[in-house]
């Protein structure tokens, strides 16, 4: 069974990450799935509840930037976008310092990690009142669609996990921008809540990484190239429908859909981010229900949000190879 909690049981779901249970929570931009990450067995429970590969690294939450910075080592290209974005959907990857807590399962293994300060009140609250980093990636089966309220958490872990922190539904709706900082060029590993342009005014060109094979060495949440994916196949860039497409709209719906979600009838993309993950689950549902093949998305004009919506449309319309079972434990001990 699991719990759902109302914001003024804030220290019950703080106490339950301290025993190292799992709590799902509020952010700004989607549901996060919480344990405490210096507490490898709770970070492992991460893995198991969601059957997520264990080389895939996690975010780890904190309550301040100045929490955040005692376990990593922020330059100046850190401490300026931190300054301006945090709190906030942007998440920083960085060489992991010498007197760091969280446990290596948490990182993937990895010599760097990925550190983030939302801006969800209740996220706040709760990462105040627990005193503990929080290791969360999106509180969903690993690779479905990312859950946006509390209802599509419990839809998807309920069961498999001991909370849920109900704070209604994120505002911003795409995970955060994941923006690598651990080497002399700035990657942007993952587009997100904070657009590029943004971050480049502030410190400059930043480089794109390629999206990751879907093996060991993956080095921040959001890079494998199936990912955030409904159950029907996804079609991207519909100039018109086929027989048994649901559509995903955007601006003027394509006519004739049967069945069709509007993410932003004026085209306005940060809406249509807020409402992304949504209309994909419940034209994934409803597709199915009414047997339906495949679900159409029409194009996104790839600037602002717009571009992270392009990057998780096209990682839920890519090829899904078949995961093979993995074993935290045994990939903690390699």
């Amino acid at each position: 069974m699991t719990l759902r909690l109302d914001g003024a049981k804030l220290d019950r779901a703080a106490a339950l990450l301290r025993e190292g249970r799992l709590v799902a929570f509020p952010t700004e931009t989607v549901y996060g799935l919480g344990a405490d990450a210096r507490n490898a067995r709770a970070v492992a429970a991460i893995y198991a509840a969601k059957g997520r590969p264990s080389f895939n690294p996690l975010i780890s939450h904190f309550a301040s930037a100045g929490a955040a910075f005692t376990e990593v080592l922020a330059d100046d290209r850190a401490r300026t976008v931190a300054a301006h974005f945090w709190p906030g959907p942007l998440t920083l990857v960085l060489p992991r310092a010498p007197t760091a807590r969280i446990d290596l399962l948490t990182a993937a293994g990895l010599d760097t990690l990925a550190v983030r300060v939302p801006a969800h009140p209740l996220a706040h609250a709760l990462l105040e009142r627990a005193g503990v980093p929080v290791a969360a990636p999106s509180a969903n089966p690993s690779g479905a669609v990312s859950p946006t309220s509390a209802d599509h958490v419990l839809e998807g872990l309920g069961g498999r996990i001991d909370a849920v922190l109900d704070g209604g539904t994120c505002v911003v709706g795409v995970e955060s921008t994941v923006l690598d900082l651990s080497g002399p060029v700035p990657l942007l590993l993952r587009p997100g809540g904070v657009p590029e342009e943004a971050l480049a005014a502030l410190i400059g060109p930043i480089g794109r990484a390629h999206p990751a094979a879907d093996g060991p060495g993956v080095k921040a949440p959001g890079m494998l190239s199936s990912h955030y994916a409904p159950s029907l196949p996804v079609r991207l860039e519909a100039a018109a429908l086929f027989p048994g497409e649901a559509l995903l709209a955007f601006g003027r719906p394509l006519p004739d859909a049967a069945l069709y979600f509007q993410l932003s009838e004026r085209g306005d993309t940060r809406e249509a981010a807020s409402r992304l993950f949504a209309g994909l689950r419940w034209l994934d549902a409803e597709g199915r229900r009414l047997k339906l093949s495949r679900i159409a998305a029409q194009p996104i004009p790839a600037d602002g949000l717009g571009v992270a919506i392009r990057d998780r449309l096209a990682r839920a319309a890519a090829p899904r190879p078949q995961a093979e079972p993995s074993s935290p434990a045994k990939n903690e001990a390699s």
